[in-house]
């Protein structure tokens, strides 16, 4: 109960970061939940008793080394965060740099955990700039400036979004699923599993939405992102080019055995699953297609051209299923507010009725032979047997589930013997919340899905950064349909924040794209802007 208890402090604190309207009660907020979470998390058994801690807590020193290591973390943050303070406009940069960079770390429990480590340290060092200035009373146009890094007077911007908007119902509503995740560890078979979630990606990530939620964004910003995002997938394209030119997996022996007895050669890069690696790779894609779609610069989309085609080729060595319809779905998405709804819908229907056609003709390449549950088990990696563990978890357990982050110890425990042991989450988000949170945090879970899509998508067309933002957005919860991490994925929530934001407000076009209504010609409304 204690555990419980502490991990709802802390969500509720990331939550009122947000929610309260005076600067220093947030600013108040923000620390406590900046400082809880690895707190809780350190506390933990399986984390204090791990390999790492025991050698710095154990060794010449013990508590006054691990107090010297803490000490000089925060130095670091301080340091990072008073920089961050001059440079507010670096931090979204910094962020889309970073997003995709997980590290190994043993904090017990068996295996080693993959953490955004790269991630961590802007987060924090973003989060206690924010909270400094706000301490600091310095007005919200400055605490917010985020439109162009290098230049001064863009608070004071016409037509942007306010940098401290009031909540709306998404907001409330993502920050809610965070408290109720904690209040429904209560009942957990695996607490530990919870606190992981929470200290390692919920807390972290809704501060980090908190920060990026009150940044003046514009177009301009959006599209220095993405590009920065397309260098860095463009650099995990050429490494996983090298791995399937050398046949070596870098990093994940799960994947270096697999490719030891399957016919394909999968490649994740830097990643430590394929499937990540290939949703990141259909983010920058769409990202960069909306741009192409928008954009009235003629060499401009040759060069895009060129760059989707390196980023396809490499996303085709990934061999993700969920990845390619994710990518399908996002396309759908941006042909349908650049085209019309009718002309995409179109296309997918000829799209998925070619697939049909090859699945029929060839059955054997995707070991579809027959159909029967043992072959589509196979062909989509187990997913078949957890969705179905799931949804039987759902059924015993209906009002409010096995508890947060009990799903695979549940799992197991009601598997039979021989059966194949169980992941983290069903590989279908909707199931894995079902099964852990019951009727309670399904509902909640669907409401939020609504919420989101209809800020999203309320006139995105009339702006290419909003327009990729909302397609990556979709495409992503496809990609949660078929494989796991839905809130425990940076990017939804750096989407959720940008999206939200220039939705509050008109972003002032940049980066030589028009924003505005496409018309049936396909050529763009007077009312578009132009830098």
């Amino acid at each position: 109960m204690a555990t419980t208890l502490a991990l709802t402090a802390v969500t509720i604190a990331a939550a009122l970061a947000l929610l309260l309207r005076a600067p220093a009660a947030r600013a108040g907020a923000m620390g406590v939940a900046l400082v809880g979470a690895p707190i809780l998390l350190a506390t933990q058994p399986d984390v204090w008793d791990s390999a790492p801690m025991r050698k710095l807590r154990d060794g010449p020193g013990g508590i006054l080394l691990l107090i010297a290591v803490a000490a000089v973390g925060v130095l670091v943050l301080v340091a990072a965060a008073a920089f961050l303070r001059r440079r507010p406009g670096w931090v979204p940069l910094l962020v889309a740099g970073v997003l995709p960079f997980r590290i190994p770390i043993d904090v017990g429990g068996g295996q080693p955990v993959n953490l955004l480590v790269p991630l961590y340290l802007v987060t924090g060092a973003a989060a206690l700039a924010w909270a400094w200035d706000r301490v600091a009373g310095v007005p919200p146009a400055r605490a917010a400036r985020g439109g162009i890094p290098f230049e001064d007077g863009v608070d004071d911007a016409p037509g942007g979004p306010p940098v401290d908007p009031r909540p709306v119902a998404a907001d409330v509503l993502l920050l809610l699923f965070v408290v109720l995740y904690a209040v429904q560890s209560a009942w957990s078979g695996d607490q530990g599993k919870a606190v992981e979630q929470v200290a390692f990606f919920y807390v972290p990530f809704a501060l980090l939405y908190v920060v990026l939620r009150t940044t003046r964004w514009t177009e301009q910003l959006a599209a220095r992102c993405l590009a920065v995002a397309t260098a860095v997938a463009l650099a995990l394209g050429a490494i996983g080019f090298y791995e399937y030119a050398t046949k070596t997996v870098l990093l994940n022996p799960k994947v270096i055995a697999s490719n030891q007895i399957e016919d394909a050669f999968r490649v994740n890069s830097l990643f430590f699953d394929p499937n990540i690696y290939g949703r990141f790779l259909v983010m920058v894609m769409l990202g960069l297609t909306a741009w192409m779609l928008w954009s009235r610069r003629g060499r401009g989309v040759w060069v895009t051209g060129v760059v989707l085609a390196i980023l396809w080729a490499a996303l085709v060595l990934t061999y993700s299923q969920t990845s390619f319809i994710a990518l399908l779905v996002g396309l759908a998405v941006l042909g349908g507010m650049r085209f019309g709804a009718w002309k995409a819908f179109g296309a997918l229907v000829a799209v998925v009725a070619v697939g049909a056609v090859l699945v029929l003709a060839a059955p054997g390449a995707l070991r579809l032979n027959g159909l029967s549950h043992d072959k589509l088990d196979g062909a989509t990696s187990g997913r078949v047997a957890l969705t179905g563990g799931g949804i039987r978890l759902f059924a015993d357990h209906p009002a409010f589930g096995v508890g947060s982050g009990g799903f695979s110890r549940a799992y197991r425990k009601a598997e039979r013997s021989g059966e194949r042991k169980a992941v983290d989450a069903s590989h279908t988000i909707p199931i894995t919340i079902a099964a852990e949170q019951g009727i309670v945090g399904l509902a909640v879970y669907a409401l939020l899905v609504v919420l989101v899509l209809r800020r999203l998508l309320r006139d995105a067309d009339r702006s290419v950064a909003r327009a990729g933002i909302a397609a990556m957005a979709i495409a992503l919860i496809a990609h949660t349909m078929g494989y796991a991490a839905f809130l425990e994925d940076p990017v939804l929530w750096v989407l959720l924040a940008a999206g939200g934001a220039l939705a509050g407000g008109a972003g002032l076009a940049g980066a030589g794209v028009r924003s505005g209504r496409p018309r049936p010609d396909g050529s763009l409304s007077a009312t578009a802007s132009a830098s």
